[in-house]
């Protein structure tokens, strides 16, 4: 006989994915409202700066903006309760995702503080700051960026982890 699709064995139990205003209280599922707290400031201070390498801007704009909507759609599932008919393999998308998204906001964090560091050698030898767009200012909030989307990675990295253990 054929079976339908992956199924569990009896012996092991998927704890439950809470769904409404208990997801903000349960611990790797609450991270998912930090995410979008740090990930927006993030994108504010990237976009705020004045592009000095474009790729690096680039792919710190696509990470912020990719990972705040996948995470605001997955809080939105989760609070909505679209998601129990199956738990087990919400919790599969949960921990995959999130891993995905810790390694790319760690390569952010890797390139905007890379454009800060290009920045402030630019600012201390004064070759031509104003030409090629750094500013204190501007190295300020690459750094501040920098910071966050550190701090972003670390967050994801541990809702993963927290998903995977539960």
């Amino acid at each position: 006989m054929a079976s339908q699709g992956i199924q569990m064995p009896s012996s092991c139990e998927v704890p439950d994915i809470p769904c409404g205003l208990r997801v903000f209280r349960t611990l790797p599922y609450a991270f998912i409202l930090i995410e979008l707290i740090l990930g927006c400031w993030v994108w504010i201070l990237v976009a705020a700066t004045r592009v000095t390498i474009s790729i690096n801007n680039g792919w710190v704009m696509y990470v912020s903006v990719s990972c705040f909507l996948f995470s605001l759609i997955l809080l939105m599932v989760y609070v909505s309760g679209l998601h129990r008919n199956n738990c087990g393999t919400w919790r599969i998308v949960d921990v995959i995702y999130h891993g995905i998204a810790a390694i790319f906001y760690l390569s952010a964090a890797v390139l905007v503080v890379n454009s800060a560091i290009i920045c402030n050698v630019t600012l201390s030898q004064s070759l031509l700051p104003y030409y090629t767009g750094c500013t204190l200012v501007n190295y300020r909030l690459l750094a501040a960026a920098s910071v966050f989307a550190f701090v972003t990675s670390l967050i994801y990295m541990l809702h993963s982890f927290q998903s995977y253990v539960r």
